[in-house]
């Protein structure tokens, strides 16, 4: 943390009113690939695959997303042709002698939407997710939903911020309401400002400042004239724009939201420190004053008095170099190791869970039910090995480094009910007569297990792999 100058830390110290901008701060910036809604006859690795082969030409954020999802999987992208960028639309071009087109749903499904993409449309809108429609050879043949994941430690940090005495949490974003409030609800703000230009989140910030002292926070160049316009402007400044960093009076150097709470932690800690010198030092000079005027403390004795009055001022002002981060706990080796590799397991679950959901959706009939069978050995070979693997080792590490077991407790019954909801899932497949009620009953104990799974992996992501660079 970067704090320009005595005047910005005391002004972080006595920030009451704490404003956000959502991409890039609150959220991690780097939207990814959650869901691919095709049309029938349609295969999704072929669709990434030309979609990927079209967008490595392009430098949108989300063409850098259907490339990396595309690399993921292992998919071998060709070099497009004739590639043409329709302003406001999408891209477009000439990929193994087919046209290829992705863009936006008026741009590419036309006046006549398919029931498909209807569905896709919905789910995003539910989801809170942003979506591309890709078409081959003018055919529509599939939607590409998309989410910018909430850093696992903003929840966190806004509660710190809380219980340090700040009173109002304001999110200020340029994109849409549902979006925008979607972020706001899960982080825990107490208002929400969508659709903001910068001109808007300018005149956001002089609003919300009337309120108290303001701390504005952001990472793009849209942020600077709100950085500016804040009491205090803080920007992130590990993938952020210079200009915001330029504006801003604090700046994060590293990619982590929660140092803004431990910034302001230390501010308003060195600010007491320095008031609490700045007294002692007063009183004891009005007291040897006192002595002295009724001739009870020579000159000379007086002023070596106010040298030894001078050292403890001094020395009870350097107490500040006492104030360390709350997050400042050495992990033991063997314990960071096994939270890094098990949080590159959960990455590499993250996509079975969605399939968790995404079967759930197509399940009408009694013969869908062999895709459900096909998922419940996914989730036994590889969902469950995990889940297990966390709760012998994971678990007892994040007792270890908290020093409490208590504190693990809603994860390991995350655990058992994961276990239960598969288990259950294999009695309803198993069942010796099959019809339309089981069916109903597997679609619901799907929904039921992707729910659970959701939650889980959002309370891993806080409280235990938020810690592996802290």
């Amino acid at each position: 943390v970067v704090v320009k100058g005595g005047a910005a830390l005391e002004q972080l110290a006595a920030g009451r009113v704490l404003l956000f901008d959502k991409t890039g701060t609150l959220t991690a910036g780097r939207p990814e690939v959650v869901h691919i809604s095709l049309a029938p006859g349609a295969d999704d690795a072929d669709v990434l695959r030309l979609a990927a082969s079209v967008d490595q030409m392009s430098p949108h954020v989300l063409a850098t997303a259907v490339v990396n999802a595309a690399r993921q999987r292992h998919l071998e992208t060709s070099m497009p042709a004739d590639v043409e960028e329709i302003h406001g639309s999408g891209v477009q071009a000439t990929v193994d002698g087919m046209r290829i087109a992705i863009g936006r749903a008026d741009w590419i499904l036309g006046p006549v939407e398919p029931a498909w993409a209807h569905r896709a449309r919905r789910r995003a809108d539910l989801d809170g997710s942003l979506i591309a429609f890709v078409a081959r050879d003018d055919e529509p043949v599939a939607a590409l939903l998309f989410a910018d994941r909430i850093r696992p430690d903003a929840p966190g940090m806004v509660r710190a911020l809380r219980a340090d005495g700040v009173s109002r949490i304001v999110l200020v974003s340029g994109d849409r309401a549902d979006l925008a409030e979607s972020i706001g609800r899960i982080v825990g703000v107490d208002a929400v400002w969508a659709d903001q230009s910068p001109a808007d989140k300018v005149a956001v910030v002089r609003e919300e400042s009337s309120r108290g002292p303001s701390i504005m926070v952001g990472d793009g160049i849209n942020d600077a004239p709100a950085l500016a316009a804040a009491g205090v402007g803080v920007a992130l400044a590990a993938r952020g724009a210079t200009a915001s960093s330029e504006a801003a009076d604090v700046v994060l150097t590293v990619d982590r939201i929660d140092r803004l709470g431990e910034a302001v932690r230390i501010a308003r800690g060195a600010r007491r420190t320095a008031t609490q010198a700045a007294w002692i030092g007063m009183g004891l000079c009005f007291v040897a004053m006192g002595f002295a005027a009724v001739g009870l403390l020579p000159a000379a004795a007086g002023a070596v008095l106010q040298e030894g009055i001078d050292l403890v001022a001094i020395v009870w002002a350097l107490r500040v170099g006492l104030l360390r981060p709350r997050s400042a706990r050495r992990i033991p080796d063997a314990d960071a190791e096994v939270l890094t590799r098990l949080a590159a397991d959960h990455r590499e679950t993250l996509a079975l869970v969605e399939r968790v959901r995404d079967v759930a959706d197509d399940l009408e009939e009694v013969a869908d039910l062999q895709q459900v069978r096909q998922l419940l050995a996914d989730l036994d070979s590889t969902l469950l090995p995990h889940e297990r693997a966390e709760e012998a080792e994971l678990v007892p590490a994040l007792a270890r480094i908290t020093g409490s077991a208590d504190a693990t407790g809603a994860l390991s019954r995350s655990h058992a009910e994961i276990e239960h909801q598969v288990a259950a899932l294999h009695r309803l497949v198993d069942e010796t007569t099959v019809d339309s009620e089981t069916v109903t009953d597997v679609r619901r104990t799907l929904y039921g297990l992707y729910s659970v799974l959701r939650l889980h992996n959002a309370l891993e992501e806080e409280t235990a792999f938020a810690l592996i660079d802290s």
